[in-house]
């Protein structure tokens, strides 16, 4: 059974990163997305990504996406963060002090589902990463460990034995109206 793919000519995903690439606080840093060389490297495929245009990548600091990573619509990573210290105002701090910013780093094989959110505080995100739908993540998860919820937390690990799940998913008689 085959399907169309579900990455990304090299064209579609320049143009998908033109649409998701933000720079908040460009006065303060200009960050660039760096793709892991791998990513072009599968036989047959342009690029082995699926990034959502509609992803929003804060670019104060860079980011590094591996190979096999998909970004879902919605999903947003921050590389900045605010001074939410003492009672002044927040605006007025910010105009004294900028903000705080940071490289980040997302691993091969990562999944950021839809309206997902990966703080400031998360400098790097394992590989084999699946980050649900909706989910804020303000911790550092272990390599191929499945987080969910607000805040997120471990709910579950990708299994070596993924072709027997997927055989038995398929397997599984479907509801149908």
């Amino acid at each position: 059974m085959g399907f169309e793919s579900a990455t990304m000519t090299r064209a579609q995903l320049e143009a998908a990163l033109a649409q998701a690439c933000r720079k908040p606080h460009k006065d303060i840093h200009k960050g660039k997305v760096l793709i892991a060389p791998e990513a072009y490297e599968t036989p047959g495929k342009e690029t082995n990504l699926c990034i959502s245009p509609y992803a929003f990548l804060d670019l104060t600091g860079s980011i590094r996406i591996g190979a096999w990573c998909m970004f879902g619509a919605r999903c947003r990573v921050y590389t900045h963060d605010h001074f939410h210290a003492g009672r002044k105002p927040l605006l007025l701090v910010q105009e004294q002090h900028g903000v705080v910013f940071q490289d980040k780093e997302i691993g091969h094989d990562v999944w950021l589902h839809d309206g997902a959110m990966v703080l400031y505080q998360v400098a790097r995100v394992p590989d084999g990463v699946v980050l649900g739908a909706g989910a804020v993540l303000t911790k550092t998860p272990g390599p191929y460990e499945i987080w969910a919820g607000v805040p997120a937390r471990k709910v579950g690990e990708r299994s070596e034995d993924g072709e027997t799940d997927i055989a038995r998913i398929l397997a599984r008689k479907a509801f149908r109206l």
